[in-house]
């Protein structure tokens, strides 16, 4: 399981917007047509959201010549280049499939009118760090003070100067030590 939730992990992307039901968005997607790109912006209110992680989709629901047209994506698809929110409503349930009934202006949500048109973005891996931290044991040290601090790292200091000394005598003893294997290959040699 933890080599599936990996991989599904490096697909995520890293900054996704805070997308709420009701408010009305323009989704900008990548759409290939024989060797060429082009970007189509898709603008409705979402209606519903659903999964999670890389499943996460949501639905936005838009009136194009007299016609109700919804289109489900993927929050994480890489096809999906940006959402940003255009207008946001109040919506006091989860799925918004009323408006589905409704024709002209009844078929659109109130607008929050306090509320900011930013695109808020959520950024994801930090939140996965964080989780991964907090799994961690913590331990519980004191707080040191600036003096202390201090004499770290002077004792730090005293030992890097000692540290190149210990090296070369620990350069030396393996040397002693291959003589010693040498030899009694030697003797085996001579004995035969």
């Amino acid at each position: 399981m933890d080599i599936i939730k990996s991989i599904e992990r490096e697909q995520l992307k890293t900054r996704i917007p805070d997308l709420k039901v009701g408010d009305t968005v323009r989704v900008h997607q990548r759409i290939k047509e024989g060797n060429r790109e082009r970007i189509q912006v898709f603008e409705g209110i979402i209606i519903k959201k659903q999964g999670g992680s890389v499943n996460a989709t949501f639905t936005v629901r838009r009136i194009a010549y007299g016609v109700g047209v919804e289109k489900t994506f993927l929050l994480h698809s890489p096809l999906v280049e940006k959402v940003e929110v255009v207008r946001v409503g109040k919506a006091r349930r989860a799925k918004l499939y009323y408006l589905r009934d409704r024709v002209g202006k009844a078929a659109k949500t109130k607008e929050n009118i306090g509320a900011k048109i930013e695109t808020k973005y959520k950024d994801l891996k930090e939140e996965t760090v964080e989780e991964q931290v907090s799994e961690e044991p913590v331990s519980e040290e004191p707080v040191a003070t600036e003096e202390a601090k201090a004499e770290e790292v002077k004792t730090e200091e005293v030992k890097t100067e000692e540290a190149p000394a210990k090296e070369e005598v620990k350069a030396e003893e393996p040397a002693k030590e291959e003589t010693k294997t040498e030899a009694p290959e030697a003797k085996k040699e001579e004995n035969k």
